[in-house]
């Protein structure tokens, strides 16, 4: 499992950001802060604050995204795009979700915003479709 990037922060808050980000890491989907709720119900979690202060520390870590299409979240898969912009492919058959780094569109994209005198503050990039196992499916079909 990878290491969180999360700064120091008291000792129970940072027992409850690991706790979600375990979750996240283990979860084959994105899930809602609802779902993370119920999974972690058994560990003392009874209240949506709960999870919704830790999610906030870990986007703020850098450790989870937010899918802002659906309404879920999921543990960052590649930590080397250091807070910048990402792009996720999301499957709409599956729910599957990939999370695409590349920086030569993402540069594209803020040079052409700074033209139009626009300063960027953050970025996420959703596509949706459907994964190469999805439709290879439909093709067989």
């Amino acid at each position: 499992m990878r290491n969180s990037r999360l700064q120091e922060v008291p000792e129970r808050d940072a027992a409850n950001h690991q706790l979600v980000l375990r979750v996240l890491q283990s979860a084959n989907t994105p899930m809602t802060a609802y779902e993370i709720l119920h999974t972690l119900r058994r560990s003392g979690f009874h209240s949506p604050p709960t999870v919704y202060r830790a999610l906030k520390r870990l986007m703020d870590s850098g450790d989870v995204h937010r899918l802002e299409s659906i309404n879920a979240y999921l543990s960052c898969s590649n930590h080397k795009h250091h807070h910048g912009p990402v792009a996720f492919a999301i499957c709409r058959e599956c729910g599957h979700v990939d999370e695409l780094v590349g920086s030569a569109l993402t540069k594209q994209l803020k040079a052409n915003a700074k033209q139009h005198g626009f300063r960027v503050e953050a970025a996420m990039i959703e596509l949706k479709g459907k994964c190469a196992f999805c439709a290879k499916d439909r093709i067989a079909e």
